[in-house]
């Protein structure tokens, strides 16, 4: 049943790339892209990550998160006790802005669709924005620098969804004093997911 289960999530994600491909989203950041960066890891996953939008390495590979950031992401996965085969990794943005510039807000609006339709399939417990890029979307009008590390529920539709904003990992790369916060937080992760039906709903 399981397997049914993967091979229908990993199809339908298909389609979901398929859209944006055949719907020439974003048709300047396409035309100079090597690769869409969709996403990668385990699609039961309770935990889904979003970061902002793919570098040189992701764009590259296909994959989110192998460079410099990701490395550090995979420590911050091990010191909480988990793995990347037991998450799910993606960004708002998925073709490479050129430079690696923060993607504006006209590329992050025309990719938030599909996003929300990745987390339809996935239907994760938890969403871990890291980074302002993501987070506003989640939870507008809100910094990161007061609510990172704090879940929030808020609902998309029918969907009630928990939240947990966090720093980006670029960011403690480059300013060794967030490091350690980003460290506290992520620690964090697997007790919220245990305290997930006792979270209060955002107003």
């Amino acid at each position: 049943m399981l397997v049914s289960s993967m091979e229908t999530k990993q199809a339908q994600l298909e389609q979901i790339a398929v859209d944006i491909r055949n719907k020439n989203v974003c048709p300047d950041l396409a035309k100079q892209a090597l690769n869409l960066v969709m996403g990668d890891g385990n699609l039961d996953s309770d935990i889904v990550f979003i970061g902002e939008a793919p570098g040189k390495k992701e764009d590259e590979t296909g994959l989110p998160f192998v460079g410099a950031a990701g490395k550090f992401l995979n420590e911050m996965l091990a010191a909480a006790g988990l793995e990347r085969k037991d998450v799910y990794i993606t960004n708002i943005v998925k073709y490479r802005p050129p430079n690696n510039r923060d993607p504006s807000p006209e590329e992050k609006a025309a990719f938030w669709p599909y996003l929300l339709e990745q987390l339809e399939v996935i239907n994760p417990k938890v969403v871990i924005t890291l980074g302002r890029h993501s987070m506003e979307y989640f939870l507008p009008g809100m910094k990161i620098g007061e609510v990172h590390g704090q879940p929030k529920r808020v609902e998309f539709g029918d969907h009630k969804i928990v939240i947990m904003p966090l720093f980006h990992p670029a960011a403690a790369l480059y300013n060794g004093s967030l490091r350690q916060t980003l460290i506290d937080d992520f620690l964090k992760v697997p007790e919220v997911i245990e305290q997930i039906e006792t979270l209060p709903k955002q107003p």
